[in-house]
């Protein structure tokens, strides 16, 4: 897997589904993650929502409790359009500013890559000197290049 920092990246807010969950949660049987991906996969939400690079699909990881132990909530979605309203049933979540550390993956496949990636990000924090800021991560997918038997998928990491 492939890591470089980036400067600042600005704020932007995102429309879509969310569910909160723990990382010790989604270890067992009746994680939320997989059930949440079916649905948006399964409704329309991309033609609910006036968003800006509707090509990008986010998966932010937001509002943590404390660490990578603790409770989070996920929300997958789109760009918020410029004067876009918020459609019923969606919720609306805020990226604020921040530097970020990217990770890219290898090409493989989709639930293999993203699950191995976050291990390796996971194990990178742990001794590395740099410091998370867990004010909002997210996956980045390009979905007019995506295939899910060889994806590679951008996950940015915030970073004090």
């Amino acid at each position: 897997m492939n890591q470089r920092i980036e400067i600042q990246r600005p704020a932007f807010d995102l429309i879509g589904i969310s569910a909160r969950t723990t990382n010790a949660a989604e270890a067992g049987p009746d994680g939320v993650i997989p059930k949440l991906w079916e649905t948006y996969f399964q409704s329309s939400i991309l033609s609910q929502i006036q968003s800006n690079n509707s090509e990008l699909l986010y998966a932010l990881y937001t509002d943590y409790e404390s660490d990578a132990s603790g409770a989070y909530t996920l929300l997958l979605g789109h760009e918020k359009g410029d004067g876009a309203m918020l459609p019923e049933g969606l919720c609306e979540a805020h990226v604020p500013a921040a530097k970020y550390m990217i990770f890219t993956t290898q090409p493989g496949p989709f639930h293999e890559v993203v699950p191995a990636a976050w291990q390796e990000i996971w194990a990178f924090f742990q001794t590395s000197e740099i410091t998370r800021a867990y004010t909002g991560d997210f996956e980045l997918y390009r979905t007019t290049q995506f295939d899910p038997n060889h994806a590679v998928v951008e996950i940015y990491i915030a970073i004090q």
